[in-house]
């Protein structure tokens, strides 16, 4: 009979398939809830493809392709909304001087994508999940949270030059990317979707009521209010009210368009484009795919779905053959980010069906308008991509609430300081680890090492018998 028992060996599969294929899409709360959740993470994906594409001349229409085929394949694979977002790391060197190429960037992703496959299959991604602290990855969402919203914040008050990476002068406060219109969008979010999580059970605040049944009427009332407010995609209209705000901005968008793809040819790299895409690209790309693309993924989507598994493994492989694949035609590099799958969460998205649509209309924009759509993205209000990517921070951040003891929170908040101020989530990670266990030999008072049942999660527990004596 196999043993059940959590140290019992099992072998998890590289890419498991959820059990049928339409039950990965079958609706958790309504269409229209899954529609709004489908634009959560577009706060983080328009920027960086915006800004690949005017500096490094990234084929569009070959990226929209290629992800909106990675969104519907990992809708189907996961059943939840599990994200397909941009390797910032490697956007963020792409974009300064010196420039890397297309083929540099796609050695870059290839290089990162071979080491998280075999990070993956080889079960060394699992290990390393087991053993890292609850508090040093809350630390590491918490750092990435508060990142996305302090940039959300600057998208919001400063004019943005994407191609340079800086923020301009102070936005106005009128006009159709004003600052006025992002306050809008924030409020109109917050009175429809309020902080993210309706309960059923939940009674409305200042109702104190005595008697059964004064109290169900106030719970039914509350329930029928939510369930209109859930029936609105709240930030799939803020979103299209952008794209319509586009073609007003700047009318002849219109005659720009044209229609069809671009042809798909694979890159030619080059042993130099190799080089420089692993030195400059991939190196400071992979600590963060394992840190935010893998384990803080995996931790958050175990927090929000926890009876839907995803396990590091197929995580870690899914991003590893979805870059193996694009990267060599020239599609940009991309991995699954926590801050993504906490935006589309925090608008709506419950099950695959959230990205699947996302995936569709992805493909429908790559086939028909091609690069051309760059056009569209250039005039789209910035304020808005930053009022989505101030809910999709603050949604990852909140996720570090459940840090109970001072101890937690001492090691949380020391990662989440060092990864923001050093720019770097495994100096923060270094840092996490290094005071976890600082803390944990502070407890040690004595041990004995030929205790195999020893638990670094748990305290330790001392007494005469396992004494090591003077």
């Amino acid at each position: 009979m196999a043993d059940d028992s959590p140290s019992a060996t099992t072998t998890t599969p590289l890419l498991r398939p959820r059990r049928g294929w339409l039950s990965s899409l079958r609706l958790k709360t309504t269409l229209s809830a899954e529609l709004g959740g489908s634009v959560g993470d577009l706060g983080t994906y328009i920027p960086i493809v915006l800004a690949l594409t005017l500096v490094n001349h990234l084929d569009l229409s070959t990226t929209l392709i290629f992800t909106a085929l990675y969104n519907i394949s990992t809708g189907f694979l996961f059943g939840i909304p599990m994200p397909v977002q941009p390797m910032k790391s490697i956007a963020a060197v792409a974009i300064t001087d010196p420039l890397l190429s297309l083929p540099q960037i796609a050695a870059a992703g290839l290089s990162t994508a071979a080491t998280l496959f075999i990070l993956g299959a080889t079960g060394l991604m699992s290990l390393l999940y087991r053993f890292i602290p609850l508090p040093v990855v809350r630390g590491v969402q918490l750092a990435q949270g508060l990142a996305f919203a302090f940039s959300a914040i600057k998208y919001i008050r400063y004019n943005q030059d994407f191609a340079a990476g800086k923020s301009g002068t102070a936005r106005d406060w009128l006009g159709l990317d004003g600052i006025v219109l992002a306050l809008f969008a924030i409020l109109f979010l917050v009175l429809v979707t309020g902080s993210g999580d309706f309960s059923d059970d939940a009674v409305p605040m200042g109702v104190h009521e005595e008697g059964e049944e004064s109290v169900n009427r106030s719970r039914r009332t509350l329930r029928w209010r939510l369930w209109i407010l859930s029936s609105i995609p709240a930030a799939l209209l803020v979103f299209i009210l952008g794209l319509v705000l586009c073609f007003i901005r700047d009318p002849s968008i219109v005659k720009d368009l044209r229609f069809g793809p671009s042809r798909i040819h694979i890159l030619r790299i080059t042993w130099e484009d190799w080089k420089i895409g692993f030195f400059r690209g991939a190196i400071p790309q992979i600590p963060l795919s394992i840190l935010n693309s893998v384990i803080a993924v995996c931790k958050l989507s175990a927090d929000l779905f926890p009876d839907r598994e995803v396990s590091v493994t197929s995580v870690s492989v899914s991003v590893g053959f979805m870059n193996l694949v694009g990267c060599w035609f020239g599609a940009m590099p991309v991995c699954h980010g926590a801050g993504g799958l906490a935006g589309q969460y925090r608008f709506g998205g419950r099950s695959g069906a959230s990205v699947v649509l996302l995936g569709l209309a992805k493909l429908l924009i790559g086939l028909v308008f091609g690069n051309s759509f760059v056009r569209i993205l250039g005039q789209f209000p910035i304020g808005i991509l930053g009022v989505l990517l101030l809910f999709a921070g603050i949604e990852l951040a909140m996720a570090s609430r459940d840090m109970n003891t001072k101890e937690e929170s001492f090691v949380m908040l020391v990662c989440a300081a060092v990864s923001m101020t050093g720019s770097s989530a495994a100096l923060g990670f270094g840092c996490g680890i290094l005071l976890y266990w600082l803390l944990k030999l502070r407890q040690m008072e004595c041990y004995c090492f030929g205790n195999s049942n020893f638990n670094p999660k748990q305290p330790v527990a001392v007494d005469d018998e396992t004494c090591v004596n003077p």
